[in-house]
């Protein structure tokens, strides 16, 4: 053998290096819509999940209070805190004595919003429709539904989120 043959130098060529880059672009364009989609199925999902917890939040203090209903300006605190027979007086801490705060809490805190505009997103305030500033769930003090404010916008499939 020759001297020469044995200094060459093993290598990519520049065509094997294009292959390859165009190989990850391919993979790369089929996978990140893919990843995108599980993303926004996942605050769909996120959605569904935190407005079972409120709906049951909700039917558990009307369970314990005789049918009533919590009040559209206090949910947050009747749903998190404990409160008296008529839910009248609420505590951070059961309350034994006077005031008789022993039922609930029912939810350790009013979820925020993993939806809709960025503003919206780390809200986590219920209340009226006709609130001001519109809260992120909307809370319906007459039937107890809960849905969420219109303005979050749609789910992956079109459906308004406020339809859940």
């Amino acid at each position: 053998m020759s001297g020469k043959s044995q200094n060459r130098r093993k290598a990519f060529s520049l065509i094997e290096l294009v292959v390859v880059v165009v190989i990850i672009g391919i993979i790369a364009a089929i996978a990140i819509p893919k990843m995108s989609k599980g993303a926004q199925g996942a605050a769909d999902s996120a959605v569904t999940g935190d407005l079972a917890l409120l709906r049951q939040a909700i039917d558990m203090y009307a369970n314990e209070h005789g049918g009533a209903l919590p009040d559209p300006t206090k949910i947050a605190t009747q749903l998190t805190q404990y409160s008296n027979s008529d839910g009248s007086k609420t505590s951070a801490t059961k309350d034994t004595g006077v005031n008789q705060c022993v039922y609930g809490p029912y939810i350790r805190a009013i979820p925020a919003m993993p939806v809709g505009p960025a503003s919206m997103k780390n809200s986590s305030t219920i209340g009226l429709s006709t609130a001001s500033p519109a809260p992120a769930w909307f809370y319906d003090n007459t039937t107890g539904a809960i849905t969420v404010n219109p303005a979050a916008g749609n789910d992956s499939n079109g459906n308004a989120y406020s339809s859940y």
